[in-house]
């Protein structure tokens, strides 16, 4: 299963919060360390403070914070939102399948990607910075005095 850029940036974006300390850096330099495009981080972070987990504060002293929510966060929960609930593949599109009716595949890949869900769901935002992520993280994002 491949992830959708706005999960993955979503995910990273998570990670980088998470150990970001006491400063609290821009969409505009999450988006730089990340090497994305601002347009593209600006929508992530949008959704992500829509669903309470990141706090985004403009102007003077502003910048992205993780909440409390977002230390906490299922990564299997964040992945759903992001990725949707769809299937894996798309049997009913333009040119349906010939086989829908009877085609044992797309249960198994259903299956199979509720499993891949479900192996994250017990994994928290907080889980996948600890050692030795967190160091290798802070060691690769830009710090204030750096930019």
């Amino acid at each position: 299963m491949r992830l959708l850029r706005s999960t993955d940036l979503a995910l990273r974006l998570l990670m980088r919060l998470a150990v970001a300390g006491e400063s609290s850096p821009t969409t505009r330099e999450v988006a730089g360390d990340m090497d994305v495009p601002y347009t593209h981080a600006a929508k992530v972070v949008a959704e992500l403070q829509h669903l309470g987990l990141v706090d985004a504060r403009r102007g003077r002293g502003g910048g992205l914070t993780l909440t409390g929510k977002g230390r906490t966060a299922s990564v299997g929960a964040l992945v759903r939102t992001f990725e949707g609930e769809g299937d894996v593949v798309d049997c009913e599109g333009a040119a349906p399948c010939p086989l829908h009716t009877g085609c044992r595949l797309r249960g198994a890949l259903r299956r199979a990607q509720e499993a891949f869900f479900a192996a994250l769901d017990p994994v928290t935002v907080t889980d996948i910075v600890r050692d030795p992520t967190g160091p290798l993280l802070l060691g690769i994002s830009r710090r204030p005095h750096d930019a």
